[in-house]
């Protein structure tokens, strides 16, 4: 295998299988790092894109002096739910700005259509890791707790892949923006859409849950759903979810407070900056923009 000096995008360049491929020497010593770490090797993946119809650049977008993505890595890293941490991009400015704070940054194919496809590449370059957590580079408040449910549902062999649900507000039954999750008596997804679901004919109560977007994966299942086409119903949804219940894999369903804060528009970000806590989870040596 022979080293890069810097990470690329893969194909050639950082990602092929060793030992006949190619890996930049900080993927390197990081693989090296992930074998020595206790099992199951868990790895939280943070998929970061400059290109935004809404709000371009959004993962450099300064919340009090620091780049969005760097808040959401330092609370993947609070969480203490992972050997590693990484973020996965195809841009040169947020693989620069993710260097400045000393993150790991992983360069994905441009090519990528979503973050399951980028975490997939970044599994490949990691032969020992078994449990990838997929963190949205969006969600500056996205809480350590939930991140550590998520991780820790892999301890459980049954799991195959999991994800987040609250309680469903009444006010949000008929927004199709809130993804609602109807879920079996053993915590593992039915169905995710985003119509009122269950419909209650006769009027009776039912338990209604709210998706919170997510995901952990196993190793196997994640290089699976890489090579499945997009299905019927998640086009029609448009649910990426909804891709693997119709192939056949469970998603376990993980009850949490956590409400999500995405952030997808300027006005987000602003609303964002408020909410979050004084010196949230950095320490003051943590660089920040000037």
């Amino acid at each position: 295998m022979s080293l890069l000096p810097e990470c690329q995008p893969p194909y050639p360049g950082c990602g092929a299988v060793p030992p006949n491929g190619t890996r930049c020497t900080a993927c390197e010593a990081l693989a090296e790092a992930l074998a020595r770490a206790p099992r199951p090797v868990t790895l939280a993946v943070i998929p970061a894109r400059f290109a935004s119809s809404r709000f371009p650049g959004k993962p450099l977008a300064l919340l009090r002096g620091r780049p969005m993505v760097q808040h959401v890595h330092a609370r993947a890293v609070a969480s203490g739910a992972f050997a590693a941490v990484v973020v996965a991009t195809d841009d040169a400015r947020i693989a620069e700005a993710v260097r400045g704070f000393g993150g790991h940054v992983a360069l994905t194919s441009p090519t990528c259509s979503s973050g399951t496809d980028r975490a997939a590449e970044v599994l490949a370059r990691f032969p020992g890791v078994e449990v990838v957590v997929n963190v949205q580079g969006d969600e500056p408040l996205v809480d350590p707790e939930a991140l550590r449910t998520l991780a820790e549902a892999f301890q459980d062999s049954a799991v195959q892949m999991a994800t987040l649900v609250r309680p469903l507000e009444e006010e949000e039954r008929g927004n199709p923006n809130v993804v609602k999750a109807v879920v079996a008596g053993s915590g593992d997804a039915l169905y995710f859409s985003r119509a009122e679901v269950p419909f209650s004919r006769d009027g009776k109560p039912a338990p209604r849950w709210a998706h919170v977007g997510l995901y952990g994966y196993r190793r196997a299942v994640l290089e699976r759903l890489a090579r499945l086409p997009p299905s019927p119903l998640e086009q029609v949804e448009l649910l990426e979810q909804l891709r693997a219940l119709e192939d056949g894999i469970r998603i376990r369903c993980l009850p949490t407070a956590f409400r999500g804060v995405g952030v997808d528009t300027p006005a987000d970000l602003a609303r964002a900056e408020a909410l979050l806590p004084p010196g949230d989870f950095f320490v003051d040596a943590s660089p920040k923009v000037r």
